[in-house]
């Protein structure tokens, strides 16, 4: 089962590449970038692979470009450029850029080999790994897709040097996401940073990484454990194509919108798992510490709520959470009664 999840860590596992694909004797290489990582990863990845003659395609960068209209641009491109079945593609980028190339990988030809090369903190910890691959349908995330592995993930944290603080509190959320729903001890760690500097945080790599892989191997196709990593997701996703959609309101990171995800959902967690109330308020003390309070007015709410109706986990027509009973006990599938909700975003908004 462990090599159904190929994850390899380190420049020198770049350095190899070249050899390793060389081994494969693919017709043709790609490497799908967005408008980001061709300035500013892309002359590196090229200069210590040695894969200079790789086929670059550009998509724009931004979630709002996660969509059908993209994917035809680069089905239409690999095709143009000779792209074949034995072909294989390299995503050089954020969960933006692996959702999206694995998903197109998967589908031209009836599927390519890809290999993921995270950029972001949260690629490397969460989006490039377990095979979700997805684009957006409008404003609501990740709602086509199939699970695909990629033939191999290679994380390297020089990449984090590239980022800006937002991206990187982006990605630091599913971290300590990974300590509330399987390790006490870790998001005790985690939550006593109070810097989010790359070079302290991708020590903590490995972990995040060795938690959600060993959920993914246990539950690849998400019938019942891995539904735990969608712990903050069911509400952080409805505000996050919430914000997308709004003119005027700052688009939100997906880190950031799921951080407030968890918050409210630890309250939701009180009142549905018997989760203590201290713990959810040092939950909301912890993200206070890093992400910025969002203000939701009451047509922000109702806009929120009525977006959770297309949550993927919905199941005859009723949205289902991942809640916790305790700091790394989480339940799957609980129904929450609607009267919580306008509670658990006064818990939030509260001081």
């Amino acid at each position: 089962m462990e090599n159904e999840l190929n994850i390899a860590f380190g420049t020198e596992i770049l350095l190899k590449l070249s050899s390793q694909l060389l081994e494969k004797e693919y017709t043709s290489i790609f490497t799908l970038v967005d408008t980001n990582t061709e300035k500013y990863c892309l002359p590196n990845f090229i200069s210590q692979t040695g894969l200079d003659k790789i086929k670059i395609i550009v998509m724009r960068a931004n979630e709002k470009h996660k969509n059908l209209k993209t994917c035809e641009k680069l089905w239409h491109q690999l095709s143009k450029l000779g792209g074949d079945r034995n072909s294989a593609l390299i995503n050089l980028g954020g969960g933006v850029v692996t959702d999206l190339g694995g998903f197109v990988a998967s589908t031209f030809k009836r599927g390519i080999d890809f290999y993921n090369v995270p950029t972001t903190l949260l690629a490397m910890v969460d989006a490039s790994i377990g095979g979700k691959t997805g684009i957006d349908l409008g404003s609501l995330k990740n709602q086509i897709g199939i699970i695909e592995e990629p033939k191999q993930v290679i994380i390297d944290t020089q990449w984090l040097n590239t980022l800006p603080q937002e991206e990187i509190r982006s990605g630091f959320a599913e971290m300590l996401k990974h300590g509330l729903i399987q390790d006490a001890s870790y998001w005790e760690i985690l939550k006593k940073i109070n810097y989010l500097d790359p070079f302290l945080l991708s020590k903590y790599i490995k972990p995040s990484v060795a938690i959600k892989k060993k959920i993914v191997i246990s539950d690849p196709k998400e019938k019942n454990l891995r539904k735990i990593l969608n712990f903050g997701h069911t509400m952080g996703h409805a505000i996050e194509s919430y914000f997308l959609t709004q003119p005027g309101k700052k688009r939100l990171l997906h880190g950031e919108a799921i951080a407030v995800g968890m918050v409210i959902e630890g309250y939701l967690g009180i009142h549905c798992c018997d989760f203590c109330s201290e713990a959810a308020k040092d939950i909301k003390n912890t993200f206070a510490n890093h992400y910025p309070k969002i203000l939701f007015n009451e047509k922000d709410r109702k806009g929120i709520l009525k977006l959770l109706q297309h949550d993927k986990k919905n199941k005859a027509g009723t949205t289902n959470f991942v809640l916790l009973k305790a700091i790394g006990a989480p339940q799957i599938d609980v129904q929450v009664p609607n009267n919580l909700f306008d509670k658990a975003f006064d818990f939030y908004a509260d001081p």
